[in-house]
């Protein structure tokens, strides 16, 4: 990783909060530069830092401590954005990072939908930065950022039982059920799951990890599931369908700084929000093969669909094409590369 460039660029982003606008749309660049950065394309980094950090918020100011006997009351609270991250930072630096992340991920792990699942995303690349090497005060500050975005917008998992079946992550999400009017906001959609026929049993069909060993590859495999059938549904809500894979993809690269007992409940928690996004967004019908886009092949492909996921410069594009170019490469399969291309395809370019 390259450390100075990567610092940099934390560094700018926590002057700002973790969402801006009047929607709340997520901020993303902490998350896009870890790309770009271990991609090897730190030379486009502080062009798209500047462009980026243009239609970002101050970073919310703080109106009360967070202590170790109050926590609770705090989460989930979206108000309190700057008093999580203080927590975080000050915890930080009492700890090692290894030990608030196991002891938080527990914590926070019921209410992984935060943020649409940005929360957990965003802890999931600066853990990959610090698992590479990259420890320092920028990143451990980066940690605090994600967690306490985590924090602050918790959000419940849908209710429905662990994975009990025998299908794999791509069957099991073939079996997904669509809510009746995928219309409205999570909250509405994700409402209707509870009165969804089939949502249960569906969503127990996965076959479980009998041993924590079987995790990384159980989640390996739902990463590429997502990935593959963004390419004919990613058109039923092309930017909040790529977090059906990049939310496991995050998890999947926390799990070696992770004590080995959280690794199922993190695949039963993401699999169940995965359920849940797809459920909500992905059309019960896919875009006829004709319409999809034909994506390179040969030693340069990967390389190609990533930089033309860069020229376009969409956060969502880049860190989807990033998830995309591992399952590729993971798998040989070159639908893979065809979602990258279908996701710049779907979303308009903003930068």
């Amino acid at each position: 990783m390259s450390g100075g460039v990567l610092n940099e660029a934390y560094e700018r982003f926590h002057r700002t909060g973790p969402e801006w606008g009047e929607d709340q749309l997520t901020n993303h660049g902490p998350m896009a530069v870890e790309v770009l950065v271990r991609r090897g394309r730190a030379d486009h980094v502080d062009r798209w830092v500047q462009a980026y950090l243009d239609r970002l918020d101050e970073m919310p100011s703080r109106t009360a401590d967070i202590t170790d006997a109050d926590w609770a009351e705090a989460l989930g609270d979206g108000r309190r954005v700057g008093d999580w991250t203080t927590y975080f930072g000050r915890a930080l630096e009492e700890r090692p990072w290894r030990e608030v992340l196991a002891t938080w991920w527990a914590r926070l792990l019921p209410g992984i939908v935060a943020g649409t699942t940005h929360g957990v995303i965003r802890v999931g690349h600066v853990v990959r930065a610090l698992l590479a090497g990259a420890e320092n005060p920028a990143t451990l500050g980066e940690l605090a950022h994600g967690l306490a975005f985590w924090a602050a917008r918790s959000r419940p998992v849908p209710a429905a039982g662990p994975p009990a079946g025998r299908l794999s992550p791509l069957a099991a999400l073939d079996g997904i059920p669509r809510i009746p009017d995928q219309r409205g906001n999570v909250a509405g959609r994700f409402g209707q799951l509870p009165h969804l026929a089939g949502w249960e049993a569906a969503v127990a069909g996965l076959a479980p990890a009998t041993t924590p060993d079987e995790v990384p590859g159980r989640l390996a495999d739902l990463v590429a599931a997502a990935t593959l059938r963004y390419l004919a549904h990613g058109h039923g809500q092309p930017v909040l369908l790529v977090h059906t894979a990049t939310a496991p993809n995050a998890v999947l690269h926390a799990l070696p700084a992770l004590p080995r007992e959280l690794w199922a409940p993190s695949l039963t928690a993401i699999w169940t929000t995965t359920a849940a996004i797809y459920s909500a967004y992905a059309p019960p019908d896919g875009a006829p093969r004709t319409a999809l886009p034909v994506p390179p092949s040969g030693s340069g492909a990967v390389a190609e669909v990533l930089d033309r996921a860069i020229a376009h410069a969409d956060e969502h594009v880049i860190k989807f094409t990033d998830t995309a170019a591992e399952v590729y490469t993971r798998t040989g399969h070159p639908d893979a590369l065809a979602a990258a291309l279908r996701a710049a395809d779907l979303i308009h370019p903003t930068l």
